[in-house]
């Protein structure tokens, strides 16, 4: 931001964090005073958050700096097609709140790899356990620390300086409040995150003289979500077929997203939380790939410069924004940080502390696995910042690559929770050797991208080895689910059928009848998931 940011914006930004630390405070000391200072409140709010706060905070907790920064980059650079993994994301909420929340509650789980083990063994759920614990310290933690002090960079805060302000202060209220703390300054950062992106959005269409204008210097092309399947970024085969594979297992399955609905007092406020949070995830589209298109609508008309495609949403601010409103945005960016960030330490430390420390010390009172919860907290932060060098040292190489090691985890991840709600015959021998072979899979394409990669020596040309590392990464989840789900029913039917505890109220096929607390809940909240649905069908269909 090129611009320097003035009094009444440091003041609007100083008047931010002093909420939210008074938000969380608040929010703990009233639970608290009622005595509730166990493991249950402190990782999972008390189960008894309404569903309001549940829809907020898991859009909240999901913005981060990809959004921040990529989205409307890409949005420069390819139009409305990046948009397409927003509008996606309401679709598999719906799947979250209809299909597994039910589940999942009247398990009783706390973590995803306890349901894991539920269902399955021991086996999954620690495979499930090390795996989400290490891609969290090694990619979410460190990567948006490192997008928050970029932030303060740009404001003019020294780097390191900026990183310690951000980790230490999303630490404090994480470590004194646990999940309801997280959940109420979610809730508050959900408004200040919209009001600010809204701000540029409203800002850059005055500027650039409204949509029509838009539409004239960007070209119609940027208005088409459906790209041809040979399009190596957004293929419509990989977006249709693909992208639902990496969806089930973000919102259905991961842990950072989850534990939101776990939360929840009762199975229609976790469903209906699903179904606001799918409504809030239209909004990416507009208020972050839009704005990228502005930027780039703007450079053509010679009002602004641009050097790197990511830095059009802070180029727009510095340009169209006042005093005041920049400081607003600002506190936007880092709402959207902060969130994501306490959501990543509170899901990091309950995985460490129910599945980890637990496992090894069932006897453990309720008192020391609160404090292993924030103890694990600090660890995390520290381990956060001191990744922080390799993230710097990466920019452009292996970062990248560390990144997509999700996307290749995620289809085998997505196959056993899958197939374990929809067939009782899935068994834990099946679901072992489909999360291996998944995860030898996924970590081969990542190799073979290293290699073939900038920061590597290279592949042959023409070699087989050099096409599997070229072939767009949403394909290639398609075929390691593909095997994966193969693996899964081969071994499955070749050893013997689970145990009948372990299908019990854990399939469809076993489930109770009626999974709704409330008819008239449910009657309404099958009217508001159509529309959803018919709004991510008209969105579609007019960007196409």
């Amino acid at each position: 931001m090129d611009t320097p940011l003035g009094f009444l914006d440091w003041t609007v930004i100083a008047v931010y964090f002093a909420v939210v630390f008074g938000v969380a405070i608040v929010a703990t000391i009233r639970e608290r005073r009622r005595g509730n200072e166990d493991s249950e409140d402190y990782f999972l709010a008390g189960r008894n958050v309404g569903w309001f706060v549940i829809g907020a905070s898991l859009f909240a907790s999901n913005i981060g700096s990809e959004h921040l920064v990529g989205l409307a980059g890409s949005g420069a650079t390819s139009g409305v097609a990046p948009g397409q993994f927003e509008v996606l994301a309401s679709l598999m909420l719906l799947l979250l709140g209809w299909v597994f929340v039910p589940f999942y509650l009247k398990s009783g789980v706390f973590t995803m790899p306890e349901f894991l083990e539920r269902r399955y063994s021991s086996g999954a759920r620690w495979y499930l356990a090390t795996v989400s614990i290490l891609a969290y310290v090694l990619t979410k933690i460190s990567v948006t620390i490192f997008a928050g002090a970029v932030v303060f960079s740009a404001i003019g805060v020294p780097f390191w300086t900026g990183a310690l302000v951000v980790v230490f202060a999303t630490g404090a209220y994480t470590v004194f409040g646990g999940l309801r703390a997280v959940l109420y300054t979610d809730m508050l950062q959900t408004f200040v995150l919209i009001g600010g992106a809204a701000a540029v959005t409203f800002a850059g269409l005055a500027a650039v003289g409204g949509w029509d204008a838009m539409v004239v210097e960007v070209g119609p092309g940027f208005l088409d979500m459906w790209k041809p399947a040979s399009d190596p970024d957004f293929p419509w085969t990989g977006i249709l077929f693909g992208a639902p594979i990496l969806g089930i297992w973000y919102w259905c399955t991961d842990q950072f997203i989850v534990q939101r609905t776990l939360s929840a007092k009762s199975i229609d406020d976790a469903r209906r939380g699903t179904i606001l949070a799918g409504f809030l995830k239209l909004l990416p589209l507009f208020i972050f790939v839009l704005p990228g298109m502005l930027a780039a609508a703007l450079v053509a008309q010679g009002k602004m410069e641009l050097g790197n495609a990511n830095e059009a949403l802070p180029a727009l601010v510095a340009v169209l924004l006042p005093v005041g409103m920049r400081g607003l945005v600002v506190a936007g960016l880092l709402a959207a940080l902060m969130s994501s960030l306490s959501s990543v330490f509170n899901s990091s430390s309950t995985l460490i502390t129910w599945d980890v420390y637990k496992r090894l010390r069932p006897a453990a009172s309720e008192r020391q696995l609160v404090w292993v919860g924030r103890l694990s907290t600090v660890a995390l932060t520290v381990l956060g910042l001191a990744w922080i060098p390799f993230v710097e040292a990466a920019e452009g190489g292996l970062y990248v690559y560390i990144q997509s090691v999700q996307a290749y985890i995620s289809p085998p991840i997505a196959a056993v929770f899958l197939f374990g709600l929809l067939w009782p015959r899935a068994n834990a021998v099946g679901a072992l050797a489909s999360l291996l072979t998944g995860l030898a899979l996924g970590l081969g394409r990542l190799f073979l991208e290293v290699l073939n990669g900038p920061g590597g020596d290279g592949l042959a040309d023409g070699t087989v080895w050099a096409l599997l590392a070229e072939v767009n990464f949403l394909h290639i989840a398609i075929a390691i689910f593909a095997a994966c789900t193969i693996v899964l029913i081969s071994v499955s039917l070749a050893t013997a059928p689970p145990p009948a505890e372990k299908t019990a109220g854990l399939t469809f096929a076993t489930a109770e009848a009626d999974v709704a607390t409330d008819a008239g809940w449910r009657r309404t909240d099958l009217v508001l998931s159509g529309v959803l649905v018919a709004c991510v069908a008209a969105i579609w269909l007019i960007f196409s």
